[in-house]
């Protein structure tokens, strides 16, 4: 019997802080942090990274490096201090048992952070947040931030029964993506981090207007509104197209892949199905050809071991479902958005680590979500909602396969 060996796991995890920034500045309109407040933020936000202990982490809502920086410092503090109590010296008979080092923390080094800013970052009260990667594996070169597009993405819209509809261009992302190259014992996987578009609807502000009208709920315009939602959701949705070539790009060169952060799409899933990738149909030598010319006219059976070998082949898998899948729980809520739990944060994989692949580099061995009593006004602990997170903390604990 081959018993697993612990160099060869690893956890990687998602984690929305939900603002977080130095005390005394005005991220948004009116919205900042007192010492007080940004102190117990700090102590929260050190005390969950502490609990995770994950080896790979992707953060959205960070506005600068120095305040991540602050809460590492604190989590590596507290980890010592935490290995002190609880690890036995080197003369100590038993010090060598495995339970002991399970319960070891590994600090994260000056090296292990990268951030990326937002580059519609304006003044104080018009911030915007980016998104940071810790990880204690390092990175194998530069990571890569992704949001002004070198080339515009362009939708074109036809009508329906022919000639065209328009158009739709996204020359920026609302927020950054962080393409990253990390070393794993001894195997590199390609970490995605991104936050797309939030919920909120857009609206349109006339010019030397104070506000859009939209905006005014004493006049409540449910027209404007609804249009306000689809401009977010095509905006969400372009920027996971965007996400998903990128990821297709990887997967082309066989380089595994995962996929973390806030992808804002609970109610629907939209952007992630689109991130994830088509699934395929149960048996396409049931489907219609696409050139048919008679009735019968199907895809045969090699033609259809073809396609679907082309479609898993670049196609994602949520940490989550396959959790759902295998613990028999019946749904993991990660965010409190208007009243509403749902999950919106996600960990997807490529096929190297899907149970299903006989091919796989290794696999999910469980998977977690801390803070789960989000913050909606019921966390007994938080004089306010901004101080912790509205967003469960999720994380894969993954176990890489042996080399032979």
């Amino acid at each position: 019997m081959r018993y697993p060996d612990p160099a060869n796991d690893f956890t990687i995890a998602s984690f929305n802080v939900k603002n977080l920034i130095g005390p005394d500045q005005e991220y948004y309109r009116f919205e900042s942090y007192t010492p007080e407040e940004y102190a117990w933020k700090e102590d929260w936000l050190a005390d969950q990274l502490l609990t995770m202990n994950a080896d790979i982490v992707g953060f959205q809502e960070i506005f600068d490096r120095a305040s991540l920086s602050a809460v590492v410092r604190e989590t590596n503090e507290r980890g010592a201090a935490a290995n002190a109590d609880v690890i036995p010296s080197r003369d100590k008979r038993y010090h060598r048992k495995a339970i002991f080092k399970k319960l070891k923390y590994e600090g994260y080094d000056s090296n292990s952070i990268f951030f990326a800013p937002n580059v519609f970052n304006g003044e104080p009260g018009n911030r915007r947040p980016g998104l940071a990667m810790l990880s204690r594996f390092g990175f194998d070169d530069e990571p890569q931030i992704v949001q002004e597009l070198p080339v515009p993405l362009t939708i074109d819209f036809p009508h329906i029964g022919g000639g065209e509809a328009g158009q739709y261009t996204l020359t920026k992302l609302s927020r950054p993506v962080i393409k990253a190259r990390i070393p794993v014992n001894g195997q590199v996987i390609t970490v995605f981090n991104c936050h797309l578009k939030s919920k909120l609807g857009e609206f349109i502000r006339p010019e030397g207007a104070p506000f859009a009208p939209e905006a005014n709920l004493l006049n409540y315009d449910p027209v404007g509104r609804a249009l306000g939602e689809l401009r977010s959701m095509l905006r969400r949705t372009a920027e996971a197209a965007v996400l998903r070539e990128m990821i297709v790009a990887e997967l082309k060169a066989d380089h595994p892949v995962f996929v973390l952060g806030d992808m804002n799409d609970g109610d629907h899933a939209v952007s992630s199905a689109v991130i994830t990738g088509e699934r395929p149909f149960k048996n396409y030598a049931w489907m219609r050809r696409h050139d048919a010319e008679r009735r019968n006219d199907r895809y045969t059976d090699e033609e259809n071991i073809q396609i679907t070998e082309a479609i898993e082949s670049v196609r994602l898998t949520s940490a989550e479902k396959l959790f759902v899948r295998k613990s028999l729980r019946d749904m993991v809520y990660t965010s409190a958005f208007g009243g509403v739990f749902e999950s919106i944060d996600q960990i997807l994989m490529s096929r190297h680590f899907n149970p299903d692949n006989p091919n796989a580099i290794g696999g999910m061995e469980y998977f977690s979500v801390f803070n789960d009593h989000l913050t909606d006004g019921s966390h007994a602990e938080a004089p306010y909602n901004k101080l912790a997170s509205d967003h469960g903390q999720i994380m894969a604990h993954m176990r890489l396969k042996h080399r032979v």
